[in-house]
């Protein structure tokens, strides 16, 4: 596994362009969250079912965590490095994505929507 390289957080701005020079995005929201709206590149890994799916988690590059707004976001983000892979906690979650201009998708046929 890599070692995690200091960098704990990053701004949504960051994690934007971070996604497109091939960072690893996981979203730990629900599935009803992510229907309504998510990256179109990220991964839906529920913090609900890390422990089962940790497996899912490429520690061959930088992996960012997003949720909503923060919380769940950060407790995944310290289990992960707490294992050995490089995760980086996107502040201010969904949220901040949105206000970054991020792209969004959904998958209940509505416009995207983070809440």
């Amino acid at each position: 596994m890599s070692t995690p390289t200091g960098r704990e957080e990053i701004t949504a701005v960051e994690a934007v362009e971070a996604v497109k020079s091939g960072a690893y995005l996981i979203d730990v929201r629900e599935q009803h969250e992510w229907d309504a709206g998510h990256a179109p590149d990220a991964h839906l890994l529920p913090m609900s079912e890390l422990g089962e799916r940790l497996d899912e988690v490429p520690d061959d590059r930088e992996v960012l965590i997003v949720c909503h707004v923060g919380g769940r976001s950060f407790r995944v983000t310290h289990a992960l490095r707490q294992r050995g892979i490089d995760a980086v906690d996107v502040l201010g979650g969904m949220l901040a994505w949105r206000d970054a201009q991020g792209e969004l998708a959904s998958e209940n046929g509505a416009e995207p929507s983070v809440g």
